[in-house]
């Protein structure tokens, strides 16, 4: 195995998981190790309530995502999420979809075709996903949630040609699946801005993605049940320590799955993100104990996909009315010397 693990050290990838778990140099740009995510954040309600519940424990959220796409939010829904995330400080990420999980097409319900969910199916349902992409961009959302590598390869050249925003982040989901450093930084290469590797990678793994690529990595440190379920909290300082900069991504384990979400489930959505930021809060104080230099960002930190809130046009001033100059009016005479007149 020698020559092939020599062949890639030729392309500057590791050529085994290191077994030492080296410290990892790189930073977010603010020279953070680490940032906090809420994921399935699914609607307004459940937006306000997550950063509410976060300012009462004291606990910095620096990304909200949402799993139903921007497809399912009204507009007035889509410019309330960007707004709060922009008041706030926090960037919000919106799947993009549709996908053929939830397509007419049947393959992606058979078992073994569980990895096609996450595929954009045909040219039709790639330009949609394109168009949810324009129109939450459109709304002021900075970030979204990609898990096609078509709809990331074309998005990109969207954005270079200026058919997207600049500042737009591609993050890429878990749902695309790719597990090594070569298709990682194949996804980089590409455009994505940061990468959510699989749930159960091991710190060694973690370690060889780190070496390959200088993107963020986002990683569940607590995964839904239909992710694996697992808990990682007594990790997360070793997690931070090696594969910094990294989203640490608080998920709940023995909770339903809410996707599509809408109104009838708000509440659900309101109580899971409330204790998806306590969960939040344990994890955090297991890595001030057992990591206590970790640095983590402050608020608004550089390099953030905070929504852009569109500005109001102005309203043209209406120029003002000339007046209109007095006319006398004879008198007119009293109705009852008209009609004596007439007698």
């Amino acid at each position: 195995m020698q020559q092939t693990r020599e062949f890639l050290r030729s392309l500057g990838l590791p050529g085994a998981d290191p077994s030492d778990l080296p410290s990892s140099g790189k930073r977010f740009p603010d020279g953070a190790q680490y940032r906090v995510e809420i994921p399935s954040v699914e609607g307004p309600e459940a937006v306000a309530a997550v950063l509410a519940e976060a300012d009462r424990r004291g606990v910095a959220v620096h990304r909200v995502s949402q799993g139903s796409g921007g497809m399912l939010l009204t507009g007035g829904e889509l410019a309330a999420m960007a707004a709060a995330g922009s008041s706030a400080g926090v960037e919000v990420s919106l799947f993009a979809r549709p996908l053929a999980g939830w397509d007419t097409g049947a393959a992606a319900l058979a078992p073994g075709s569980a990895g096609l969910a996450a595929q954009a199916r045909g040219t039709e349902q790639l330009v949609h996903v394109l168009e949810d992409i324009r129109r939450s961009a459109e709304a002021g959302i900075r970030s979204v949630l990609v898990t096609d590598v078509g709809v990331l390869s074309v998005a990109g050249r969207m954005r270079a040609a200026g058919e997207l925003p600049p500042e737009l982040i591609f993050k890429v989901s878990v749902q695309m699946g790719c597990a090594n450093p070569a298709s990682i930084r194949l996804v980089e290469q590409l455009g994505a801005g940061t990468y959510n590797v699989p749930t159960d990678l091991s710190l060694a793994q973690l370690a060889a993605v780190r070496a390959a690529v200088d993107l963020p990595i986002d990683l569940y440190v607590e995964a839904p049940d239909d992710l694996g379920g697992f808990i990682r909290h007594f990790e997360i300082a070793e997690i931070v320590r090696v594969a910094a900069p990294v989203y640490l991504k608080f998920g709940l384990r023995n909770a339903p799955n809410i996707y599509p979400s809408g109104t009838h489930l708000t509440a659900t959505a309101v109580a899971l993100g409330r204790e998806r930021v306590r969960r939040a809060e344990i994890g955090l104080e297991l890595l001030r104990r057992y990591y206590p230099d970790a640095v983590g960002s402050g608020p608004r930190p550089a390099g953030l996909a905070v929504p852009a809130v569109p500005a109001v046009p102005a309203v043209p001033a209406v120029p003002a009315v000339p007046a209109v100059p007095a006319v006398a009016v004879a008198a007119v005479p009293a109705v009852a010397a008209v009609e004596g007149a007439l007698r």
